[in-house]
Formats: C-alpha cells, sequence, structure tokens
C-alpha cells in the first residue's frame, strides 16, 4: 500500500513539474466584452430579424441516390474528390485543397443555416430578453431533434463518403462542428418560460445520443486520434454537447487531451500548426485549427481549472498561439509561407480566437483587427470553416 501511495504521489509531483496552470478561469476583460457586443449588436438584430422569417430545413429535405443511409442520415461527401479522367466510372482521385463544386453538401448546409439561424436567434435573445426568438428557435430545434418526420438520427456514418472508395468516413465528423453554436444556443435559452422543459430533455437526449456515438463508434475514435485540426475539432465538438448535457465525466476527458495531446502534440514552440502549414492551404487551415483550439479553451475553462492560462513545461499556450499568427492576421501579406492553392483571398475574418482572446487577455489590438474584418462571410469554403459566427452567445 506504501508503494502505491508513493508511486501516485511521485506521478503527481512529476505531472506537476512538467505543466504549469492557474487555479481558476480568467476574467473576461469587461470593458472589451461590452465593446465587443455593441459592435455586433446591430449585426445580430439583422440576422435575428432574418431568422425568424426562415422555416426548418432539416436533412429529410434532400436527399442524394450516391447515400447509402436513409432519409434521416446526415451525407455528404469529401471536398477533394473528383473523377479519375482515365476512369470517369471508376473510383474518385483526390486533388489536395482543390474542392470539387459537384459533390453533395446540401446536408452541411442545411446544417450550417440551421447553426446560424439558431446562433442569431439566441444571440438576439442574450441581448434583448425578448422571448420570441427562443419560440421560433424551437421550431427549428424540434424539427432537427424531436419531430420524427424531419429529424436527423444522431450518428454519422455517411459523412465525407468518397464515390467509389467509402460510404462515408471518419473525418466527416468535421461536418458537425456547426452544431456547436446550435448547442451553446440552447444553453444561452433554455432557462426562457418559452423553453418547454419537455422539449429541453429532448434535445439534450439527442446531443446525449450522439456523444455515445462519437466516443464508442470506430470513426469517432479515428477522429478522435487525428493529428491536425480534425483531433482538435473532435475535442471541440464533444466538449461543447457535454457542455449541454451535463457530461462531467467527457468535460474532464477533453480538458485532459487539450493539455497531453493537442497543445504537445500539434504546436510548435514558436506557436504555429506545423501539421497544418504542410497543407495546400495553410493559411486557412493554421486558422481555422486556431480557432478550434481557442473554443477548447473556452469551454473548458472553469472556476476550478484554467487552459487560458495553461502551458507546457517549454511554453506552449493558447496565447502563444495567438501571438504567432495576429501578426499575420493583421497584415497577411507578412505570411512567411506558400499562400493557399485556393481562397486564398478570402481569409482573415472575424475570427472568434480574435474576439475571445483580447478579451481574455485584454488585448485591444486583437480586439480592433477583429472588429475590422468580415463579420457575415458568405463564400461556402469560408463559412464551413468558421463553426462560430455568434460571439455574443459565448461571451460573459
Amino acid at each position: 500500500m506504501k508503494v502505491k501511495v508513493f508511486l501516485l504521489i511521485l506521478v503527481f509531483f512529476m505531472a506537476g513539474a512538467a505543466t504549469s496552470w492557474s487555479a481558476g478561469p480568467a476574467k473576461q476583460d469587461k470593458k472589451l466584452t461590452r465593446q465587443a457586443i455593441q459592435v455586433l449588436r446591430e449585426h445580430v438584430l439583422s440576422q435575428a430579424e432574418w431568422a425568424l422569417k426562415e422555416q426548418p430545413v432539416t436533412v429529410t429535405s434532400s436527399a442524394s441516390s450516391r447515400s447509402s443511409g436513409t432519409k434521416h442520415d446526415f451525407f455528404s461527401e469529401g471536398d477533394y474528390w473528383w473523377p479519375d479522367p482515365q476512369n470517369p466510372e471508376g473510383p474518385y482521385i483526390q486533388r489536395d485543397g482543390m474542392t470539387n463544386p459537384e459533390n453533395f453538401v446540401a446536408h452541411r448546409l442545411a446544417m450550417i443555416r440551421f447553426s446560424r439561424i439558431v446562433g442569431a436567434l439566441a444571440s438576439a435573445y442574450k441581448i434583448t430578453g425578448d422571448e420570441k426568438y427562443v419560440r421560433h428557435a424551437l421550431v427549428h430545434l424540434k424539427a432537427w431533434f424531436t419531430d420524427p418526420a424531419t429529424r436527423m438520427n444522431p450518428s454519422l456514418l455517411y459523412a465525407q463518403a468518397i464515390q467509389g472508395r467509402h460510404t462515408g468516413r471518419g473525418i466527416g465528423i468535421i461536418d458537425t462542428i456547426h452544431l456547436m453554436e446550435v448547442a451553446q444556443g440552447v444553453l444561452v435559452m433554455q432557462k426562457a418560460k418559452a423553453f418547454n422543459q419537455q422539449d429541453l430533455a429532448g434535445i439534450k437526449n439527442w446531443f446525449a445520443d450522439y456523444l455515445t456515438w462519437l466516443t464508442t463508434h470506430q470513426y469517432g475514435k479515428d477522429e478522435m486520434n487525428a493529428t491536425n485540426n480534425h483531433g482538435t475539432c473532435w475535442v471541440m465538438q464533444v466538449a461543447s454537447f457535454a457542455k449541454l448535457t451535463g457530461n462531467e465525466e467527457l468535460l474532464q476527458f477533453c480538458r485532459e487531451r487539450y493539455k497531453t495531446v493537442l497543445l504537445p502534440n500539434q504546436m510548435a514552440q514558436d506557436g504555429s500548426f506545423p501539421q497544418e502549414i504542410r497543407r495546400t492551404k495553410p493559411y486557412g487551415y493554421s486558422l481555422f485549427n486556431l480557432d478550434a483550439m481557442t473554443m477548447v479553451c473556452h469551454i473548458l475553462s472553469d472556476k476550478k481549472e484554467n487552459l487560458w492560462e495553461y502551458q507546457t513545461a517549454d511554453g506552449r499556450s493558447i496565447k502563444k498561439a495567438i501571438e504567432y499568427l495576429y501578426p499575420y492576421t493583421a497584415e497577411k501579406s507578412k505570411w512567411p509561407f506558400q499562400q493557399d492553392v485556393m481562397y486564398w483571398e478570402n481569409w482573415p475574418v472575424a475570427h472568434p480566437f480574435l474576439v475571445l482572446g483580447a478579451v481574455q487577455f485584454s488585448q485591444k489590438d486583437w480586439l480592433k483587427t477583429w472588429q475590422a474584418l468580415e463579420h457575415n462571410p458568405e463564400v461556402e469554403e469560408v463559412v464551413r470553416n468558421l463553426p462560430v459566427r455568434n460571439p455574443v452567445i459565448w461571451l460573459n
């Protein structure tokens, strides 16, 4: 027994020596937070007025003959896969970074639209307190999660399929990053009088079922173990959905994975992301991964543990990552690596790492840069890689 106790103490001491962290979450800069919300107010209310006029469009609204699933199963095709000119009827071939516009993406677009609607309505409710926004959000939430005729199955068996090769793949899980602002929107609105508790339970049950699938199916395990932005996005999604459902075990698992896997394995000592830089779209992927890692820190920081301030023994931290990429966000012309093969001209936009980082670390320049960037991008590639478009629902 004494040996076991000694070993436990030794392991704890070694872990403490290898890392450092703060006892509690950093407080958001109240002044910068107010400034950010004021910047967004007009846009939020405008988007909410649009959302109030929209009716639900779920996965049952469109279908592809190439899907192996039912009408309730989400289906998408890998972006960078094309017909083989040497064998047009054969399996598709990859052209990394080059998006095939003929692939089926209707379900992904429907989910992005759903995310935009709920995010806008939740933001407007948070700003105004008007429950009309909650009532209309519920129309969409029930259509996606509880209505037997239109709901989506809580799994992703057929995402990012490849014609002639795969009916679905683990990397397709990245498509549901757009459910994060849906989950956060529910958290913001759940105490409203207009939010029926039975509906709330049904929505949370859907996310709980999806979490079970994400953490037990081989596709989910494969995505969790991805060594680039896919692995980051798995943690980000699981953290978001676990927070909604109150799954403390998964929340703690995600905290440990950030500290022991994402940060030391994906981030270089200078704050860059080598796995993203070596891609054909190094700039866009670096921005995307930083956004995702920022959201991991934001979602998982609480009174007991502050990932915003956490750093490894050699100094890797989310702040270092933002400090590394910020100069190239403020002045893209300084980017020292190759330009992205597509959509180079469409980045950067109003990234969450800028606004959330600004209020956490009291960085006025970061907020000023964020304020000047595009807050309502319309380019499909940008939108699908920007899952957090409604900062109001994330700011305290």
